[in-house]
């Protein structure tokens, strides 16, 4: 029977179980399980050591998708550039990591309407932020504003901006400037953790047009999200991004012949129905 996991600790929230289980019934894989496993950076090594043949693959949530990197034979372009992995495809013998939050956050901002970024602000700085950075670059950013509570955290995904190609502007974390700031732009991606982003939106002013990406899925909507969309912004949800970069996940693991898009409505009616089922 061929297996994948979520890794991550902690874990007992995640969505990916749902959502892959889904994407194997859409594609009618019989036999396929996917499970969700608490595992830490500790733990890390032995449990990749101990995977046996019937493993196809992993994906990787908080903290492991940096605790990952020695353990890869292979990364792609994208895993080099972002200092990250999200995904663990076990081929031929071999661990290849990759990342797909990249082109997750690319297609959850297109499908709310989000071009070229002109005016782009990514709020956090840790791994997430650093793969929004390199989706940014990709959708034709040549500058994001970064805004970071740690003032290291901006240096240190300096690099990852100068290999994405895009310039990344550092800004204080100062609520009633940050939201000023939002206010111009065109695309945000708020990758800070839940509750993170409160202040900010309790002082953001309508109106503002452009396309907010809020890494949270639960609880939905964020405050951040909800004074968003108040102020007549497009909003996309934690919930778009897990979708999208789960499709190629599967994909991947499975070597399933189908396209991403075949899968999204699968897999998010999936996950809206387990989110509605948690809210009792």
């Amino acid at each position: 029977m061929p297996r994948a996991a979520v890794l991550g600790s902690p874990i007992r929230h995640s969505l990916s179980p749902v959502l892959h289980r889904a994407a194997y019934a859409a594609l009618g894989l019989e036999g396929w399980s996917y499970d969700a496993c608490e595992v830490d950076e500790a733990r890390l090594p032995g449990f990749v050591a101990s995977l046996g043949a019937e493993w196809a693959g992993l994906s990787l949530t908080m903290p492991l998708k940096r605790a990952v990197l020695p353990l890869l034979d292979e990364a792609s372009e994208v895993v080099r550039q972002t200092g990250a992995a999200n995904t663990l495809v076990l081929r031929g013998g071999r661990r290849v990591g990759d990342n797909t939050d990249v082109a997750g956050i690319a297609a959850a901002l297109a499908e709310r309407g989000a071009g070229v970024p002109q005016r782009a602000v990514v709020l956090g700085g840790g791994a997430t932020a650093a793969s929004a950075l390199a989706a940014l670059a990709a959708m034709g950013a040549g500058q994001v504003t970064l805004v970071t509570r740690r003032p290291a955290s901006a240096h240190e995904l300096a690099p990852v901006a100068a290999a994405a190609g895009v310039r990344a502007a550092p800004a204080a974390w100062d609520p009633p400037s940050v939201a000023t700031l939002l206010g111009g732009a065109d695309v945000v991606v708020a990758a800070a953790t839940a509750g993170a982003a409160d202040g900010v939106a309790a002082a953001l002013r309508a109106p503002v047009r452009g396309v907010l990406l809020d890494v949270v899925y639960d609880p939905w909507p964020t405050a951040l999200a909800a004074a968003w969309e108040r102020a007549g912004g497009e909003v996309a949800s934690g919930l778009d991004l897990l979708v999208h970069q789960a499709t190629h996940q599967v994909l991947a693991m499975t070597g399933a012949q189908a396209s991403t898009a075949a899968l999204v409505e699968p897999m998010r009616t999936a996950g809206l129905a387990a989110l509605a089922a948690r809210a009792g």
